[in-house]
Formats: C-alpha cells, sequence, structure tokens
C-alpha cells in the first residue's frame, strides 16, 4: 500500500514543478532575468541527461542481461524510437503553425503539451518498473527522475503563463492555462502504470523510449535555449554540469 502512495506522490511531481512556474505569473512583472534562466535551463538539462542514463537506459540494459536479450538491443531501439516519436510530434506541431499564423502563443502551449506526454509516460514507466520489484529501479531512482523532470518543468510553466499575461489575459487565466500544459505528464504516468502487466515485459524497451525522448528535448530544446542569449551561455553550461554531477551522485550513491 505504501508503494503505491508512494508512486502516487511521486507522478505528481513533475506537475508540481508546471505549476510552481506557472504562479511566477503572479510575482514577476517582466521576463525572466536571463543569467537566471539560462542557469535553471542547463541545470534541468544536466539532470534530464544524467537521468537518462543512470535511470532509464542502464536499467534497461541491466533488465536485458536478466531476459537473455543481446545487452544493447532494447537501449538502442528504444532510444531510436523515443527520438523518432519526438521529431514526428515537432513535425506535427510545425504543421499545425504554419497554419494557424499568428497563433504562437497556442502553438507554444501545444508544443509544451505534447512533449510533456513522453516525460509522464518516462516517469509512469520508472515507477511501474519500481512496483513491479524486477526492473532494477528503485524509490529512490524513480523519485530522482520525477524530480529533475520537475525542475525542467518550472520554465516551462514560466514561458506558458507569462506571455499569456502580457497578451491581455488576466493571472489567473494565465496560471490555469499553464498548469494545464502540465496535467498530461500525471495522467500518461497514471495510464502506464496501471497497464503495469502489459508494460514490464517491454520494459527495457520503454526506459530508454522514455530515455530517448528525453535526450531529444535537452538537444533541441533545453541547449539551444541556454544559447539565445551568447553572453550567459557560459552560465547555461555551468548549470547543466552541476545538474549531471548533482543527479549523478544521487542516482549512483541512493539508488
Amino acid at each position: 500500500m505504501n508503494d503505491i502512495l508512494y508512486s502516487i506522490a511521486g507522478i505528481l511531481i513533475p506537475f508540481l514543478g508546471t505549476s510552481l512556474g506557472s504562479s511566477f505569473v503572479f510575482f514577476l512583472n517582466k521576463k525572466m532575468n536571463g543569467n537566471v534562466k539560462n542557469i535553471i535551463v542547463g541545470f534541468a538539462a544536466g539532470v534530464m541527461i544524467a537521468a537518462s542514463i543512470w535511470s532509464l537506459i542502464m536499467p534497461s540494459v541491466d533488465m536485458a542481461e536478466n531476459l537473455n536479450v543481446v545487452r544493447w538491443l532494447p537501449a538502442t531501439v528504444g532510444i531510436v524510437f523515443g527520438v523518432l516519436f519526438l521529431i514526428i510530434i515537432s513535425k506535427c506541431a510545425e504543421h499545425i503553425e504554419n497554419k494557424r499564423k499568428g497563433k504562437k502563443i497556442n502553438m507554444l502551449m501545444l508544443s509544451v503539451t505534447l512533449h510533456n506526454i513522453p516525460e509522464g509516460m518516462a516517469v509512469g514507466v520508472c515507477y511501474a518498473g519500481f512496483l513491479s520489484q524486477n526492473a532494477n529501479i528503485g524509490l529512490i531512482e524513480a523519485m530522482l527522475l520525477a524530480i529533475g523532470i520537475a525542475i525542467q518543468n518550472i520554465p516551462e510553466g514560466a514561458i506558458i503563463s507569462m506571455p499569456l499575461k502580457f497578451n491581455g489575459y488576466s493571472k489567473c487565466t494565465a496560471f490555469l492555462y499553464g498548469i494545464l500544459s502540465g496535467i498530461v505528464e500525471p495522467i500518461a504516468a497514471f495510464i502506464t502504470i496501471l497497464l503495469i502487466r502489459f508494460v514490464v515485459p517491454v520494459l527495457p524497451y520503454l526506459l530508454s523510449f522514455a530515455a530517448g525522448a528525453m535526450i531529444y528535448v535537452v538537444a533541441e530544446e533545453l541547449i539551444p535555449e541556454m544559447h539565445e542569449d551568447t553572453k550567459n551561455s557560459a552560465l547555461g553550461v555551468v548549470g547543466l554540469t552541476v545538474g549531471f554531477i548533482i543527479m549523478m551522485i544521487l542516482d549512483i550513491t541512493m539508488g
């Protein structure tokens, strides 16, 4: 029973990150400081890279060995399909944007909401592995991944709610739209856990699929965002390094 309660609490952690970022609309009257933004984005990127390796890819390799499958095969297949899945989503989002010129805010909400789905799946897969007790994934590892995604979700919540406020929406409405963009994460995680009987046999592939999706988000969104302001890009690299090291140490020592 405790494991189920821990899992329910864990899948809500990323949503809390989005809600926290969305709440900035009540406190900030201008855009987030460039230095602070780069550090947060870089830190989130570092956490997600480390989580992809130690919380997703390595357990996938270990499980493949236990299942008498070529060790690198599930990880390779999963990563490829995870990246391809996000590429398809991005292309679909671009197609919608081209058909709805002048609707950049709506497009931003759609993009963030869509890419939150595989992030929710990543958390759900980890907690499904934890609940199955045969995936070499502990509660700490699942929670660390959820916290890492939550950190990344903070600026995402802000980039949804703040532009809405500047475009004439009330603070409450902007905040509501911000948190709605993140609600898909716990929903996706919950569905993944409900399907645990079907998930466990293909868990090595799903773990690496989630890793591939996260790697895509880091490479396509977070790292370019760190370099938008070249004067502050070094701070983003520092944040990435610190985030990676902290996540690595926590995962190795507590996982």
